[in-house]
């Protein structure tokens, strides 16, 4: 990061990476939640939720990356640990236990609803002390709340069925 960019940055830098090291955590574990979950559910509109799981995956993946990109560009390093990504999210993983497509989208409505949460208070934390951060927060918070509308919405048309 060039030293101008280094001087607007009105939040500590160590601070700001160990917060953006937690969402990087919570975005690996929902790749995870959304991936296993396309793998192992069943019931009605399955190729339905199938698909919308795993381009949530896909999203999820990508945020991970934004997020690992802005902890460099700062002068951190992403969670290398592997270990380590379950001890410091917030959003834990939950395993499925019911592979029905109704409960494995509940789940995933969850984690998406605490994924707002997340990214909603720390834009809140960053809002005008680092605008580079505050500008990929708020492109994520805007993937995360279509990914909770897109599940609410399938639900919905789940519960419709006879």
């Amino acid at each position: 990061m060039g030293k101008k960019a280094k001087s607007i940055i009105e939040i500590d830098s160590t601070k700001l990476i160990s917060k953006l090291n937690t969402l990087f955590a919570d975005e690996w574990l929902a790749y995870y939640q959304y991936w296993i979950g396309a793998q192992v559910c069943k019931g009605p509109m399955r190729p339905s939720v199938i698909a919308e799981l795993m381009e949530h995956a896909t999203e999820e993946l990508s945020h991970a990356q934004m997020l690992a990109d802005r902890i460099i560009q700062l002068g951190g390093t992403p969670i290398i640990n592997f270990d380590d990504i379950s001890k410091l999210a917030n959003c834990k993983y939950l395993a499925p236990t019911d592979f029905y497509v109704k409960e494995i989208l509940k789940q995933n409505i969850d984690g998406e609803q605490c994924a707002i949460e997340q990214y909603n208070n720390f834009m809140k934390e960053v809002h005008g002390k680092d605008f580079a951060t505050y500008d990929m927060l708020l492109k994520i918070l805007e993937d995360e709340l279509e990914h909770e509308e897109d599940l609410e919405n399938l639900l919905e048309d789940l519960n419709l069925i006879k």
